[in-house]
C-alpha cells in the first residue's frame, strides 16, 4: 500500500467513526510513524509504507479508541510552536492562543517587566510569551509536579529555561512578587459536564474540573489578584461558554474602577476577559455591559 493509499484509507476509517479533522489526524499519525516532515510525506506519496504498516494501523486503533492524537504522538502545535505533551497535562487548545495575542497587544502599549501564568500545564502560553517578550520575566505556576516536568522540558526545548521561572503551588501562593500581568487558563468545565468533555478520561480532570458552575478556580484567582498585581496591572482570563456575565460581574465588584473587555473566539463564543487597572473611575464598564446586554436581548 502506498503512502497516498494509506492516507486515504485512514481518513475514511476515522471519518466513519465521526472523528473531526480526519485528514489532518491521519497525516499527523502517518508522519509520526515514519518520523518525516509534511513536505517529505507529500513528496513521497507513491512510496510503499512497508514494514511500518502494522505500527501505523495500531496508532489508528488507539485513535479510534478515543485517545487524542496529541497524546499518541507526544506533540501539539500552539501559536506556531511545537510542544511536548503527555497525559499529565491538558492538550493546548487553539482558543487559548487569544490569551497570548491579548498579552502581546497589552505589551505594545505598556511596560510589562513581569508576567505570571497560573495553571501553566505544558508551558505553551508562558513559553510563547517568553519568546515574543524577551525582556519580560515569566513566572509559570502549576499545582501539579508532573505538569511542571513537562513544562520544563518544553522550556529547555525552546531555549527559555533561564527566563521562565517554574513554580509549584496553588494559584498565586508561590508568586514571590507582584506582577504587571496575570494570565490564566484555569479549569472552567462544569462538574456535570466532565464526562462529556473528557469521555475516556485521557486528560487530567484536575485541569478541567471547575466545580459546580465551572467557576470555582476563576473566583479564587480573581480574589487573590488584587494583592498580586502592580497598581497598573492587568488580568487575562480564559472562560467557558455562558460564563461572561458571572465573571465580569465578579471583577467589577472587586475592581470597580477597572476597565473590562471580553474577546470572542473564532466561533463567536466569549472566550477571554481582560481587566486593566490603570483606568480612572468612570462608566466604561457599565456602558459596555449595557451595550452587550442590549445585543443579547435583540439576539
Amino acid at each position: 500500500m502506498t503512502l497516498e493509499q494509506t492516507l486515504n484509507r485512514a481518513r475514511e476509517t476515522l471519518n466513519s467513526s465521526n472523528i473531526e479533522d480526519a485528514t489532518l489526524e491521519s497525516e499527523l499519525l502517518l508522519r509520526h510513524t515514519l518520523k518525516i516532515s509534511r513536505v517529505q510525506l507529500y513528496l513521497n506519496l507513491d512510496d510503499e509504507l512497508g514494514p511500518k504498516e502494522e505500527t501505523f494501523w495500531h496508532l489508528i486503533e488507539r485513535r479510534l479508541g478515543g485517545e487524542p492524537t496529541a497524546y499518541i504522538t507526544g506533540h501539539r502545535e500552539f501559536y506556531g510552536l511545537d510542544f511536548y505533551v503527555d497525559r499529565s497535562v491538558l492538550i493546548p487548545r487553539p482558543e487559548s492562543e487569544i490569551l497570548v495575542e491579548k498579552a502581546l497587544e497589552l505589551a505594545q502599549n505598556r511596560t510589562i517587566p513581569a508576567i505570571a501564568e497560573v495553571g501553566t500545564g505544558c508551558g505553551a502560553i508562558a513559553i510563547s510569551l517568553a519568546l515574543n517578550l524577551p525582556q519580560t520575566k515569566i513566572y509559570a505556576i502549576d499545582i501539579s509536579a508532573s505538569a511542571l516536568k513537562v513544562a520544563l522540558a518544553n522550556c529547555q526545548k525552546h531555549g527559555v529555561a533561564d527566563r521562565v521561572c517554574l513554580l509549584q503551588g496553588d494559584m498565586l501562593s508561590p508568586l514571590p512578587e507582584p506582577v504587571d500581568l496575570i494570565v490564566a487558563n484555569l479549569p472552567y468545565v462544569r462538574e456535570s459536564e466532565l464526562s462529556r468533555v473528557n469521555t475516556q478520561n485521557f486528560e487530567p480532570s484536575l485541569a478541567l474540573n471547575g466545580g459546580q458552575d465551572g467557576l470555582d478556580k476563576i473566583r479564587r484567582l480573581c480574589r487573590q489578584a488584587d494583592n498580586r498585581l502592580c497598581p497598573d496591572g492587568c488580568l487575562l482570563l480564559e472562560i467557558g461558554q455562558g460564563q461572561k456575565s458571572a465573571v465580569t460581574t465578579l471583577l467589577h465588584s472587586l475592581f470597580p474602577s477597572a476597565r473590562i473587555e471580553v474577546t470572542p473566539d473564532l466561533s463567536g463564543i466569549d472566550r477571554v476577559v481582560s481587566l486593566m487597572l490603570d483606568y480612572p473611575i468612570g462608566s466604561y464598564f457599565k456602558v459596555e455591559e449595557q451595550t452587550i446586554t442590549g445585543k443579547e436581548e435583540q439576539a
